[in-house]
């Protein structure tokens, strides 16, 4: 869940009263928010940098309040203060509107085709006659870096510019050109440079070398500039320093460019809605046209009102709560969304702001509702379904399994289920196109970056932390592993493995062979070719030549034992010889 945090003291100034910080923890929870900390800036640099950092700096009191992550309109102070003047029934919430500009002089943006290999998608709206505060300014910018990290995935889906629009001539242009093509003074610099020569400045910027790879390998970067080529900016990466806007800007013109047109216009709509209240008239938004590839042109922003119908009856059954049509209005209406009885009291047309892209069905209603009434108020009772509650099958299995292992001597690991690609196929000797593992996109760290095909290498990779440790060393793991399926409906499906190693100065195979005529012995599962269980020599990279053998069950194989290869067991850091088995036990159930 994102975290904003806001002074104490312009919340209050806002909500038009003063809350203990109980009072507002509980005022936060009845509207589904959460006070997560109490602090100021500079206990917060004490707490991330010493106290010697901290010197000099503010002791304003700020909250820091969690938000739910498609609740963007809540993400600064203007927002999180106008949802709960609403809630709180002390003002209407505000009806905005796109208007053209008063003087006839509509500004105008043209989308070049180019733009088409990068990002092709762009909106814009102006600000009129906007008054801003040291705050209100501080918070518009914070607005923006938040939905940058949020709904615009670190700027990679959507980016924002803003831009003082007396210091610039319309009509503007969003075109891509080749990289020693472009030239501008980048925001807050003093030197014109080419984008190639920005992308080595940058590239040392804490803050903006993380978007640099966004664009850096792109033949063409894009680019905004107006009538006079002055580049107002260089998306995603930065403004030009021409337009910057200050506190001294009247005008501002807001532009977002996007490979997803959605989700940019929700942007733009957050941005408008939150930030009109400081216009000479409030809520009231200047229209831009833009025109795009193919010639149509759109005006923005579109600040679309949707309406929902929604049976009341529905509502209450969904909450199990019996509240009259009236009612259920009058609580929606405390969450943004202005309602309607219609239908002889028994269905709502429900109003959903443009501001409230979280809105999508008609459960988000129902969740509304419930949050306005209020969970604490809602009645515990039983359910009127009467069912009887029984463990899974292989999960039962697995309870049984688990105490005989341990008094066979093996103690229990817990591993991840994700793991590096190394761990699953260079590691074990074999090649990662043959382990069919599902991949993660986009991993956060080089070790989870697929879904473990064995418990293997988190059984090997424990004892290798642990191998300090009194030998020998026995480990055991009955867990999940992950393989793709694309007859599924998610891709994978999982399979209940068993995994025991045996570390020692001697690998120990008759230990792990022990070890498994013990489970069959539990399984009552004879020593038979015919209707039990046998073993079978086979060749496999993980374990020794001549070492190692398939568990064969009615004639199906269910896993391997032998003793592991010693490459295996040094690319693990392990000194001494293995013995393991691993084993799916879901044909036993």
């Amino acid at each position: 869940m994102p975290t904003i945090a806001v002074k104490r003291d312009l919340l209050f100034e806002a909500l038009g009263r003063t809350y203990t910080d109980e009072e507002f923890e509980e005022l936060c929870f009845d509207y589904g928010l959460e006070l997560d900390e109490i602090t100021s800036e500079r206990a917060m640099i004490s707490k991330e940098q010493g106290a010697d950092k901290a010197e000099g700096a503010s002791d304003v009191v700020i909250y820091k309040v969690d938000v739910p992550a498609n609740r963007y309109d809540l993400l600064c102070l203007e927002g999180l203060a106008q949802a709960l003047l609403v809630f709180l029934q002390k003002i209407k919430h505000p009806r905005y509107v796109a208007t053209p500009p008063a003087d006839g002089n509509l500004q105008r943006i043209i989308i070049k085709p180019p733009t088409a290999r990068v990002r092709p998608f762009v909106v814009g709206a102006v600000l009129r006659d906007l008054t801003f505060t040291q705050e209100n300014y501080k918070s518009f910018i914070d607005l923006q870096d938040k939905l940058h990290q949020n709904i615009g995935r670190k700027r990679t889906l959507v980016s924002i510019g803003t831009h003082d629009l007396d210091t610039i001539e319309g009509p503007f242009y969003y075109d891509a050109l080749p990289p020693d093509e472009i030239r501008f003074i980048p925001l807050n610099q003093t030197k014109e440079l080419s984008a190639v020569e920005q992308m080595e400045l940058f590239a040392k910027d804490s803050h903006l070398r993380h978007y640099l790879p966004i664009i850096r390998d792109s033949p063409v970067y894009p680019i905004i500039y107006d009538s006079k080529k002055t580049v107002l900016s260089m998306p995603p990466i930065i403004n030009g320093d021409h337009s910057k806007i200050s506190l001294a800007t009247k005008n501002v013109l807001i532009e977002i460019t996007a490979k997803d047109l959605t989700k940019a216009q929700i942007v733009l709509d957050i941005i408008v809605s939150t930030f009109s209240q400081y216009c000479s008239k409030p809520h009231s938004i200047e229209s831009v046209e833009v025109t795009h590839i193919h010639g149509s042109k759109v005006m923005y922003p579109t600040l679309h009102y949707r309406h929902e119908q929604l049976p009341v009856e529905l509502i209450n059954n969904r909450i199990g709560i019996k509240e009259d049509a009236d009612a259920v209005a009058s609580l929606l209406t405390r969450m943004c969304l202005s309602s309607e009885v219609i239908d002889n009291k028994k269905r709502l047309v429900v109003e959903v702001p443009p501001n409230r892209a979280d809105v999508i069905h008609a459960c988000d209603v129902i969740e509304d509702v419930a949050v306005a009434y209020g969970f604490n108020n809602l009645v515990e009772r039983i359910p009127q379904t009467n069912t009887i509650a029984n463990q899974l099958p292989i999960n039962k299995l697995t309870d049984l399994l688990r105490p005989e292992m341990a008094a066979a001597g093996f103690t229990e690991v817990l591993t991840f289920a994700l793991c590096s690609k190394e761990d699953i196929s260079e590691k074990l000797g074999k090649d990662m196109s043959t382990t069919n593992a599902a991949v993660i996109s986009n991993p956060k760290t080089l070790d989870f970056q697929v879904a473990r095909t064995c418990l293997l290498p988190g059984v090997l990779k424990t004892i290798s932390n642990n191998r300090k440790m009194p030998l020998p060393i026995k480990a055991f793991e009955i867990s999940d592993i992950i393989i793709k399926n694309p007859k599924m409906d998610v891709g994978t499906e999982n399979h209940r493995h068993l995994c025991a190693v045996h570390y020692n100065k001697t690998p120990g195979f008759e230990v792990i062979h022990g070890l498994l005529d013990r489970t069959m012995q539990l399984l009552q599962v004879p020593f038979s070719k015919e209707d039990g269980y046998f073993l079978r020599a086979v060749e496999d990279a993980t374990y020794f030549s001549g070492r190692c053998a398939d568990i064969v069950v009615k004639g199906t194989s269910i896993g391997r034992l032998g003793v592991l290869h010693p490459k295996v067991l040094t690319k693990f850091e392990l000194t001494n010889p293995c013995a393991a088995i691993e084993i799916t036990i879901e044909p036993f159930l």
